[in-house]
């Protein structure tokens, strides 16, 4: 068929603020020269959709609608060109006036995520309808699972053309670090949007019976009394009648774990990967090993305390040499945090492996522990196994990850947009990069030479 180009395998793609808009020094928009109208400017939003809030609204989350059912989509938008909202938190944490970066501009969303599903020929459906609709930039945080060269991949195509159109694409660099190598999203004529952190941290704070506090990487957003359990080792806590040994229940598999001797107990597990299973187990907590490198919080269905290993091993030793050792896992806190901005540990990291001698991520802006409005029909703790799901609804949620990161831009360069209406996507793209500000972060082996890589932030 003379109409056909291409054809190529129709590939699941993956999802890939208070505080983040000072950060970036995009405290407000008045007095900035030119003054911003971004009322002249639709920004393109390419994700799960968007909830638009209603006092009746279905507890279904699987909407047969334009509606979000998952939050990505209502969080992403919401970043770039969401409306002041003051009081804005999650439970409790990061309260204060969350806005996004171009509140004054509009929205135009395409839904191609449906219940956690996103697939290639829909985003590029998408592509089709925004440049149609004559949108002025494109956020787009989603990504295969490994890098596609440009002509099979369906964002490098769709970018192309709204490229061709006059249309930037921002696109997200992925969650695969810090391996080398790891970027999504390459095509030279996109902006790849990598991920740091601002100067706001959520932390929750890890006490043992002996006094010691330890802090933890985890959002615990139980436990509002922090109340004492007793904490006990998954190594002792074997299911010897079914032949399991300690070294296996110290990795905290639901089979190797006696559920007399967890439940109602916190238990200190070796594998991070387990945590789940330690709540199936009747277990109140879990306290693991972070990965390495890891910066950055998540939320858990259950009180979690993620540590590093000098720590894990003073808690290990506590556990051992205690007659009865007991642990709290305190309700998260946010503090500040002096040493932003950092590269996330989750950002992917470059080289280009498709094109080497284009460098790769373009900029980096905050990806961690960002605030921003939620879909009240999505959960906002995803847990494996159903009857722990915490069904409670939520309209501002807390995220990390280079989908957060990804609108940022957008919403920084919708402003460029709206200031520089004839602009070309390379002339946006090129302000951007020249004006963000240079920080030697961290060093690559490139092709046999030692190339320092810079985060640029705004």
């Amino acid at each position: 068929m003379e109409e056909v180009v291409s054809v190529f395998p129709n590939r699941r793609l993956e999802l890939q603020t208070t505080r983040s808009w000072d950060f970036m020094g995009f405290s407000t928009f008045d007095g900035l020269t030119p003054s911003f109208d971004g009322r002249n400017v639709i920004i393109g939003v390419i994700d799960s959709a968007r909830y638009y809030q209603s006092n009746n609204y279905n507890n279904d989350v699987k909407l047969k609608s334009g509606r979000d059912d998952t939050g990505h989509g209502t969080h992403t938008a919401s970043i770039a060109a969401g409306r002041e909202v003051v009081g804005a938190n999650y439970y409790g944490l990061a309260k204060g006036v969350a806005r996004g970066g171009a509140p004054d501009a509009r929205i135009a969303v395409y839904k191609v995520c449906w219940n956690n599903n996103c697939y290639e020929a829909d985003a590029l459906a998408a592509f089709d309808d925004a440049i149609a609709d004559g949108v002025d930039i494109l956020t787009i945080s989603l990504g295969g699972n490994e890098n596609t060269y440009y002509l099979d991949d369906p964002i490098a195509i769709g970018s192309f053309h709204a490229m061709k159109k006059g249309i930037l694409t921002i696109a997200a660099a992925g969650n695969s670090g810090p391996d080398r190598g790891s970027l999504l999203n390459l095509s030279p004529w996109l902006v790849t949007v990598a991920a740091s952190s601002t100067d706001r941290k959520i932390l929750s704070r890890l006490v043992l019976g002996n006094g010691d506090v330890i802090m933890a990487n985890a959002i615990n957003i139980y436990n509002a009394n922090n109340k004492s359990y007793p904490l006990i080792w998954g190594g002792n806590a074997a299911n010897f009648s079914a032949g399991y040994t300690p070294e296996d229940s110290s990795l905290c598999n639901f089979k190797a774990l006696n559920l007399n001797k967890v439940k109602g107990s916190i238990v200190l597990c070796e594998d991070s990967s387990t945590n789940s299973l330690v709540q199936k187990a009747g277990g109140v907590g879990v306290i693991s090993p972070n990965l390495p490198n890891e910066n950055f919080a998540m939320s858990y269905p259950f009180p979690t305390a993620r540590i590093n290993d000098a720590d894990f091993s003073r808690v290990l030793e506590y556990t051992k040499s205690s007659v009865n050792p007991k642990a709290t896992i305190m309700f998260s806190e946010t503090i500040e945090d002096i040493q932003a901005p950092y590269i996330a540990s989750f950002s992917s990291r470059g080289p280009n492996l498709i094109s080497p001698d284009i460098l790769k991520p373009d900029l980096s802006a905050p990806g961690s522990n960002i605030l921003a409005a939620w879909s009240p029909v999505a959960p906002h703790i995803l847990s494996e196994f159903k009857e722990f799901q915490d069904t409670r609804r939520i309209n501002y949620n807390v995220l990390s990850g280079t989908s957060m990161s990804c609108p940022h831009v957008a919403g920084v360069a919708a402003y460029v947009k709206a200031t520089h209406p004839s602009w070309s996507p390379a002339a946006i793209k090129s302000a951007l990069m020249t004006t963000g500000i240079k920080q030697y972060t961290e060093c690559v082996l490139v092709n046999i030479l030692f190339i320092c890589l810079f985060n640029k932030l705004f």
